[in-house]
């Protein structure tokens, strides 16, 4: 753009780059001094200048603002100019312009520039290349052109040809003349059609692309660019082209580095907002520093046109009188904007360069009702329709429900701010209440106490959230959090005016990542300082992925970084991050990442995440090593070839390529050496290409390449996404540290993009992609071997197959096998083939042996259960015991009972003892032989009578008792033992099990220790193996890192099949074991039913054994009588023998009652009787 003021001499320039923005009306500038406007009659009410003006915004940075203002003579013409400027200087095309079309520019421009006499200054041409005022010198007369400071060119003498010409003696290209040889005829000096046509095929074409739907280059097609860059006529009409013709080839737009259709809008803009990084700022008002820096509307305005879609307010309360709401920095010494000016900025500046919402992050300190208030009406009166205040009725503020798309919201500007609910019919009452108080406080500097305005209810769940976690916190831990945080931790609550604009962005405490996916609402934001997000990607990558998938979130620097230094955004977007907030005043290396993101996608403002980050169904490791799942990795190579006009002084100068990506990509950073000489025109590095081998998800990686002087000064940068980045030899336009193009430097390199393939899988990948040539080499190569091997071609012959099958190339059937792999399992030596030494390494599997555990019948056999057994045989013996000495004393009763009876029965008299004699006279029992032969028949034969029945029943009778009594307490001991033992044999089979378990756990620990014995010495293997085969650093250093990585691969495989194998060993032991111990309880009731059934059996015999018990005690009292009277003499002795037969007590009671002999026999019988 140029333009002439009638007193200057010279045209005025303005690069179309440079241009930020064309403001009309009331925004365009206005003259200050006096002078000026009675010269415009600005004072004049109906003057309509504001229709005449136009103020052009340009700058290197979003802070170094020139404003050049216009007035046209008819109304309305500056807005014609102002959107055709806009239009041009918004195309990304002109952003990323050809090589040759900046050059062009500085053709433009001495064209224009012409002296009082029309020429074209040749002290111009020195100042446009500054360099090497020799080389200049040297390459004018060359053109035969005046070389002299004070001459002049005549323009019809400096046309585009000899322009050309002019710089190709400037700036020899011997790098080019070196490809051009390479691709052609040696013995011609030029490259035909079809030359032409296959390097651009091989070279410049990029391998991904499919042949059907962008076919190749034909030679027709050619034939255009031969017409478009050859300067040779004769040359056209042949089809050739020449050397210089391939120099400005190489530097047209169809060989620029990035690919067109991605600066264009080409993503998806239907997925919900949470699917996309959006370009955010923080602080966006400032111009410098978070400390003392000046605050201004203008950066509103340079955020957006830069394509930010979301913007931070920080909203303090405003000052009497006038009170109006103010936004500035709070606690610091930076200056003051009004709310107002700052929301006017924004709603005249939000969808100049993007259509898409914009989000405006409200950190809101206005604790004044009456405030919060007017800046609610503000937002509504300025913005206007723009302003979305209700829900889309597509999308519900309902858990479940995903956010609308970028789509959805076109033209719409959305708050984020605190959303409290507030109680019907009460929160006008409330607001008068609030409103009264603040007028009678409005001298005081802090907030009215919230307890005296809001009532119960009309805080919402979030504000005590906040308020409960902060109490949870110590002293230390809160100021820290506050040093990170900023003012952003003390926010006021939100009243009803200003809560009735937020809908899709509610801002609330992060809590966890577990209560925020079971609470599933995606209109929920969370914003963390780098440090808490760093902390949660560190602990919980997958999670945080997980999260947003779902909802967003914001993340903005730490409150420490009072420079407005910026974070790596990288690692954020990692994980999915959305609104990624840095400081736009500050271009640093992350800002021009930033920046360079977002030039992408139409400069929408929004990059449509990878597939994978949005899926629910997929779970995506950021810190992932090895690969990741249906993402394909790249790999890319870039050689440095050589620069052009890389500085305005004659210095060295080095290049460095970075590589931005996930933490599982190749080596960060390559540097050339130093240029050999001070050259800056046409510096040529010879040096081997720098390989980012593997890159793993190419659509989260950047790569960077800076170029710097000898002592460290910056000369020019470029950051361009991996996806972006095109094959074959292209011109790098270098461009400023805010990512400004920069007419004169740039860089000349070769880059190769192609998919990731492991050494490994090379030979099969050649063999596929190109299998007669793959097979054509390969057979040259055995007859080659068959000649060098003494033992012939048939050994050599068996040997290649052998050598082709173990490559995976084909078998015997001929049909392709699978070649060895470079992950898990797989074996890798320096040439990425298996070598014979691990094979032989490979030991045989163990057979696996069938897990088992202590059997009932086992634990039965332990030594504590013994001792248990014989605790309880001895009191079943002792019990037993016991019953027994009951019924022989009751038989033993009951005995001589029958035999008094018997006595008795006989009506013979006894003798007194000769001791009782003397002391009186007794009555005699006298026994004779008859008598006692008698009785005894009669006792055995005669029947018995009613006394000795009735005493036999009382005998039955208690036996009965004392039997059932016995094998009660047996029955009763017997299940008390069946309880006793079940819980010794639990408690047993839980000793044992815990000790399988355990020694089970020793077992695979000792497996998994031994495994990684082996694979540790398997990888020194490899890696001692690649060294000797392999001598070159820089692939020593890539095939170690593979090896390393593949070593780790297989190591967490292993470890996984192992666990995978301990899991199924213990839960099968574990099973057994809880079938074992079932067993057992079930073998308690076992126990107890056979004792009850024992005690049944005895009982029910119990009758049989009492009746012969019975019978046994008569028939042997019985004989014990006959016995005891045949052995007395006249009754001499009885009292002996009754002492010998435990009669002692009955022999008394006789002695007393032949001492009396007062009474009857029967009496005496009865009365003993009756006694017992």
């Amino acid at each position: 753009m140029q333009w002439m003021v009638e007193i200057a001499v010279e045209m005025e320039f303005l690069e179309i780059t440079s241009i930020r923005d064309t403001r009309i009306g009331k925004f365009a500038k206005i003259p200050k001094s006096q002078k000026l406007r009675d010269v415009f009659n600005l004072d004049f009410p109906d003057n309509n200048f504001f229709l005449k003006t136009l103020t052009v915004v340009s700058g290197p940075d979003l802070v170094d603002l020139t404003f050049h203002n216009f007035v046209s003579y008819k109304e309305n013409v500056g807005k014609a100019w102002a959107d055709d400027i806009m239009v041009i200087s918004r195309n990304p095309f002109v952003y990323n312009a050809s090589r040759y079309s900046f050059l062009e520019r500085i053709l433009v421009k001495l064209k224009l520039q012409l002296n009082s006499e029309g020429k074209i200054p040749v002290r111009n041409i020195f100042q446009a290349f500054p360099a090497d005022r020799k080389r200049v010198e040297a390459a004018l007369s060359a053109c035969h052109l005046p070389k002299g400071k004070n001459d002049g060119i005549n323009p019809e003498d400096f046309p585009e040809a000899v322009y050309k010409t002019f710089l190709m003696n400037l700036c020899p290209r011997p790098e080019i003349d070196e490809i051009f040889t390479s691709h052609h005829s040696k013995a011609k000096p030029y490259m035909t059609k079809d030359h032409l046509t296959k390097f651009i095929n091989k070279k410049q074409r990029d391998s991904h692309l499919n042949d059907m739907l962008f076919p190749p280059a034909k030679p027709q097609q050619v034939q255009g660019l031969i017409d478009k860059y050859e300067p040779s006529g004769m040359n056209i009409q042949r089809g050739q082209l020449s050397p210089e013709g391939m120099v400005w080839f190489l530097c047209g737009p169809e060989n620029s580095i990035v690919s067109q259709d991605k600066l264009l809008l080409h993503q998806d803009m239907s997925q919900p907002l949470s699917h996309y990084f959006i370009n955010s700022s923080h602080n966006t008002y400032l111009t410098a520093g978070q400390f003392s820096g000046i605050s201004s509307p203008e950066m509103y305005r340079q955020t957006l046109l830069a394509g930010c879609r979301c913007v931070e307010l920080d909203c303090w309360k405003g000052r009497p009188p006038d009170e109006e709401p103010i936004i500035t920095h709070g606690f610091t010494m930076t200056t003051e904007i009004l709310f107002k000016d700052a929301i006017e900025a924004i709603a005249e500046s939000a969808f100049k360069t993007s259509p898409y919402p914009v989000i405006l992050s409200f950190e809101n300190h206005v604790d004044s009702p009456k405030q919060q208030a007017k800046m609610a009406e503000y937002c509504r009166t300025i913005f206007g329709d723009m302003l979305l205040t209700e829900p889309l009725e597509k999308f519900p503020l309902k858990p479940g429900v995903p956010l609308p798309s970028p789509q959805d919201l076109m033209g719409k500007i959305l708050i984020k701010n605190k959303k409290n609910q507030f109680i019907p019919g009460e929160n006008q009452e409330t607001l008068k209440k609030a409103r009264s108080l603040e007028d009678v406080m409005t001298d005081q500097p802090t907030p009215v106490d919230k307890d005296s305005i809001v009532k119960s209810g009309e805080v919402t769940e979030e504000v005590s959230e906040v308020e409960e976690d902060m109490g949870n916190l110590d002293e230390e831990e809160i100021k820290k959090m506050q040093s990170d945080e900023g003012t952003a931790g003390l926010e006021v609550t939100a009243y009803e005016e200003m809560s009735s604009l937020v809908n899709y962005i509610q801002p609330i405490k992060f809590e966890c990542f577990e209560n925020s996916a079971q609470k599933n609402r995606s209109y929920v934001v969370s914003s963390f300082t780098e440090m808490k997000a760093y902390d949660l990607l560190t602990k919980s990558p997958i999670q945080f992925v997980d999260y947003n998938k779902r909802q967003m979130s914001r993340i903005y620097p730490k409150g420490t970084r009072m420079d407005s230094s910026n974070y790596m955004p990288q690692m954020f977007w990692n994980v999915g991050c959305q609104m990624v907030a840095l400081n736009f005043q500050t271009t640093d290396i992350p800002m021009q990442q930033n920046l360079a993101l977002f030039e992408f996608n139409g400069q929408s403002g929004y990059i449509l995440k990878h597939d994978f980050m949005r899926r629910p169904d997929k779970q995506f490791d950021p810190f992932s090593v090895d690969r990741i799942d249906v993402v394909v990795a790249s790999t890319l190579s870039i050689t440095i070839l050589s620069g052009q006009f890389l500085s305005e002084r004659s210095v060295r100068s080095y290049v460095e390529v970075e590589l931005y990506g996930l933490p599982g990509d190749p080596k960060r950073r390559y540097r050339t050496k130093m240029s050999p000489n001070a050259n800056s025109i046409n510096p040529v590095w010879k040096e081997d290409a720098f390989v980012f081998e593997k890159i793993l998800m190419p659509e989260l990686a950047s790569l960077r390449i800076v170029v710097w002087e000898e002592g460290g000064k910056f000369i020019g940068q470029r950051v361009i996404p991996i996806t972006a980045v095109r094959s074959g030899y292209h011109h790098v336009c270098l461009r400023s540290e805010s990512n400004m193009p920069l007419t004169m430097p740039s860089l000349f390199v070769y880059v190769e993009m192609k998919d990731y393939v492991p050494d490994s899988w090379a030979d099969l990948t050649m063999a596929l992609s190109n299998p007669i040539k793959f097979f054509n080499a390969h057979d040259k190569k055995s007859e080659k071997n068959q000649e060098d091997t003494p033992e012939g071609p048939d050994l050599q012959k068996s040997l290649s197959s052998v050598q082709l099958n173990t490559n995976g190339i084909h078998n015997a059937t001929g049909t392709f096998s699978t070649p060895p792999s470079n992950g898990p399992g797989g074996t890798l030596n320096g040439k990425g083939t298996s070598t014979g030494k691990e094979e032989t390494t490979k030991e045989p599997t163990k057979e696996p042996t069938e897990l088992q555990t202590a059997s009932f019948e086992e634990l039965q056999q332990m030594k504590n259960f013994g001792k248990l057994l014989k605790k309880q045989e001895k009191d079943l013996k002792e019990v037993e015991r016991k019953t027994v000495k009951r019924k022989e004393e009751l038989l033993q009763k009951y005995a001589v009972l029958f035999m008094e009876l018997g006595m008795q029965a006989g009506k013979k008299k006894m003798p007194c003892p000769p001791k009782t004699q003397k002391k009186k006279s007794c009555r005699k029992w006298t026994v004779d032989d008859s008598s006692s032969g008698r009785n005894s028949g009669e006792m055995a034969e005669s029947p018995p009578d009613n006394r000795v029945l009735e005493l036999k029943e009382k005998l039955e009778k208690e036996l009965m008792q004392l039997g059932e009594e016995q094998y009660d307490a047996i029955r009763k001991k017997k299940e008390l033992h069946a309880t006793e033992q079940i819980s010794k044999i639990i408690e047993l089979a839980r000793e044992k099990q815990a000790s399988e378990l355990k020694a089970l756990k020793e077992s695979w620990e000792s497996d998994t220790k031994e495994m990684k014995k082996k694979l540790e010495v398997k990888r020194l293997e490899k890696i001692q193996t690649m060294a000797k085969n392999t001598t070159d650093k820089s692939a020593q250093e890539r095939l170690k890192r593979e090896i390393n990585n593949a070593h780790i691969q297989e190591v967490v495989q292993m470890v996984k099949q192992m666990n995978e194998k301990q899991a199924r060993d213990q839960e099968v032991l574990e099973k057994k074991q809880a079938a074992c111990l079932e067993a057992i309880k079930e073998k308690e009731n076992q126990l107890q039913q056979e004792a009850y059934a024992e005690y049944e059996g005895k009982v029910k015999a119990l009758d049989t054994e009492v009746q012969v018990l019975v019978k046994n005690c008569v028939k042997a009292d019985a004989a014990k009588k006959e016995n005891l009277y045949a052995a007395s003499e006249g009754g001499q002795g009885l009292k002996q023998q009754l002492q010998e037969n435990n009669l002692i007590p009955v022999a008394e009671r006789c002695e007393t009652q032949t001492a009396e002999n007062t009474a009857e026999d029967e009496e005496s019988s009865d009365i003993l009787v009756s006694r017992l």
